[in-house]
């Protein structure tokens, strides 16, 4: 337990399971009050209770990243019960599909190309928005987008790649026009072991003709560790950069914390 945090007040959007729990637990572990936010209620109470366990305050709002007035009430709402805001992780995000085929360059599907758009890049755009005047009233803030190894490197699903790569573009324009005393990052994973890594094994195998497990392998494979991240280990990294001093000189990088993933 540790004290880097100590009376900060932060939302983690989609905060029920993966990479986004893991952030809200080291948030708490670190004396931060922790927000979190996504579709699935029994998931975010699960996160909450696990929040209250570490001596922390945990809040579970339930906010779907698509609606973007509800984006903004949730963000009001945190303010309202913690009186200010100084963290804000754009977590929410991912791929998803029926087939495979709909997210390829020669066969994507056009509504599902602009929806992993808004997914991944918007729905970050209209939480930021929501949360920078109180950021700017309070003069500081910590803003971190949960982006991908496909925010650096080619070779992802087109629309998933370009909303992450997106993130990098937004957060360099926004650095330069806010106050200094709000920094902006993007924390890049690659193949992390969460259910949208899992799920692409599973339903992706038997279309490109091979298993799971090769699958897996092939993920492995591609960073110099050889291995898979674990979600928990995104978060040490993001409390530093959310902290007061350890993340004062830290603002407009992209930082990876993915073993080393096609470097």
């Amino acid at each position: 337990m540790g004290d880097r945090l100590k009376g900060r007040a932060a939302l983690v959007t989609g905060g029920g399971r993966g990479i986004g729990r893991s952030i809200a637990l080291e948030f708490a572990r670190e004396g931060a009050k922790v927000a979190i936010s996504s579709r699935t209620k029994k998931e975010l109470d699960s996160v909450a209770a696990e929040i209250g366990t570490l001596g922390s305050e945990g809040h579970a709002i339930v906010c779907d990243a698509f609606d973007r007035e509800g984006t903004k009430r949730m963000v009001a709402a945190v303010i309202e019960r913690f009186g200010r805001l100084d963290i804000l992780v754009n977590n929410a995000g991912g791929v998803y599909y029926d087939k495979l085929e709909d997210i390829l360059a020669l066969t994507s599907d056009d509504k599902l190309f602009e929806d992993h758009l808004f997914f991944n890049l918007t729905s970050a755009y209209y939480a930021t928005r929501a949360a920078l005047p109180q950021m700017v009233k309070q003069n500081y803030g910590r803003i971190i987008h949960i982006g991908s190894g496909y925010a650096k490197m080619g070779g992802g699903p087109i629309a998933y790649s370009a909303g992450k790569h997106g993130l990098i573009g937004m957060m360099r324009a926004m650095v330069y026009q806010i106050p200094p005393t709000i920094t902006v990052n993007v924390l890049c994973p690659a193949w992390t072991d969460t259910k949208l890594a899992n799920d692409y094994f599973e339903g992706a195998a038997a279309t490109l003709g091979t298993t799971p497990q090769a699958l897996r392998a092939q993920a492995e494979s591609e960073n110099v560790q050889k291995r898979i991240v674990h979600p928990d280990e995104l978060g040490p990294m993001a409390a530093l950069i959310a902290s007061e001093v350890g993340g004062k000189a830290i603002t407009g990088q992209v930082i990876s914390v993915d073993g080393g993933y096609k470097v």
